[in-house]
């Protein structure tokens, strides 16, 4: 309870801060006169949420961050578990995946005008590359950072690679695994938001940008605070779905301050030799 009253204090530090400049129209370096306040952001909100406008642009907006991230995910684990088992696999499609990884997914706007026959397909497309790149290269480094004795264990028990795969592998790259989910949510936020700027129709990106060349600034703070919230809360979700599932590992508090470390299960300690009488220490075994 005392962290959540400390995050909402830290909270309401900073509207208060943001509201104090504002009103008081500070201009220093930063033009604070130029912001809106948070009393005209909360009009504004509570004005957009009585119309059907911004449920529609949110609803648009989560469909397709959530069809490019569970695609991404779908394809990212895939191809990652294959290039980090498999060298054929990695000469045959590392090179490829490694020349387009560092071109940034909104750069590929006018690909996805191109290729696909509709702007809803082109900005699910830009979500699905934008996720897919963190989610591959965390999944591959988690698999290949495996240790082998695992594996050695299930084949000498009669294993295949089926087993390897579902008892070793992939529960062993699970940490790894949602590490790049987890960024990979907030890359596709980023870039679903860009798309719907340059070539959508709805969405909470695109409207924000409508407000911008209104002039309707207390507007764009709703869009901005709107898509604050989004992010939050879907990183949130996957965050928490990747600590149901490995719910197995160690973890580790934080108690007054000082890292507290908590095994999965105890163990009970290995109990010290007993030192019979006239054996010195360089007699016990």
């Amino acid at each position: 309870m005392t962290r959540y009253l400390v995050r909402a204090a830290s909270l309401a530090a900073a509207l208060t801060a943001w509201q104090l400049l504002t009103s008081l129209n500070v201009d220093l370096w930063l033009r604070f006169s130029q912001f809106p306040t948070v009393a005209d952001v909360a009009r504004a909100f509570g004005d957009r949420l009585g119309g059907d406008d911004y449920w529609t642009d949110l609803t648009d907006s989560l469909t397709r961050i959530l069809t490019g991230f569970l695609l991404a995910a779908m394809l990212g684990v895939a191809i990652g578990v294959t290039v980090a088992r498999s060298r054929l696999a990695e000469d045959l499609i590392g090179p490829v995946l490694e020349v387009v990884r560092p071109i940034p997914a909104i750069a590929l706007v006018p690909v996805a005008i191109l290729l696909f026959p509709s702007n809803e397909q082109g900005i699910v497309f830009i979500t699905c590359t934008a996720a897919f790149f963190p989610v591959l290269v965390s999944t591959r480094h988690a698999v290949r950072a495996l240790t082998p004795v695992w594996e050695e264990a299930v084949r000498t028990m009669g294993g295949g690679r089926w087993r390897v795969l579902g008892s070793v592998v992939l529960p062993g790259a699970l940490p790894g695994i949602f590490g790049g989910l987890s960024v990979g949510i907030g890359v596709s936020w980023i870039c679903v938001i860009s798309a719907e700027m340059i070539s959508g129709q709805y969405g909470v990106g695109y409207r924000t940008w409508q407000d911008y060349t209104v002039v309707d600034y207390p507007g764009v703070f709703v869009g901005m605070v709107t898509i604050g919230v989004l992010g939050w809360v879907t990183s949130t979700a996957v965050e928490r779905v990747g600590r149901w599932l490995t719910g197995w590992l160690p973890r580790t508090e934080y108690v007054t301050g000082a890292p507290v470390r908590k095994a999965a299960a105890p163990v009970s300690p290995t109990p010290a030799p007993v030192r019979p009488e006239g054996v010195r220490d360089e007699h016990l075994v």
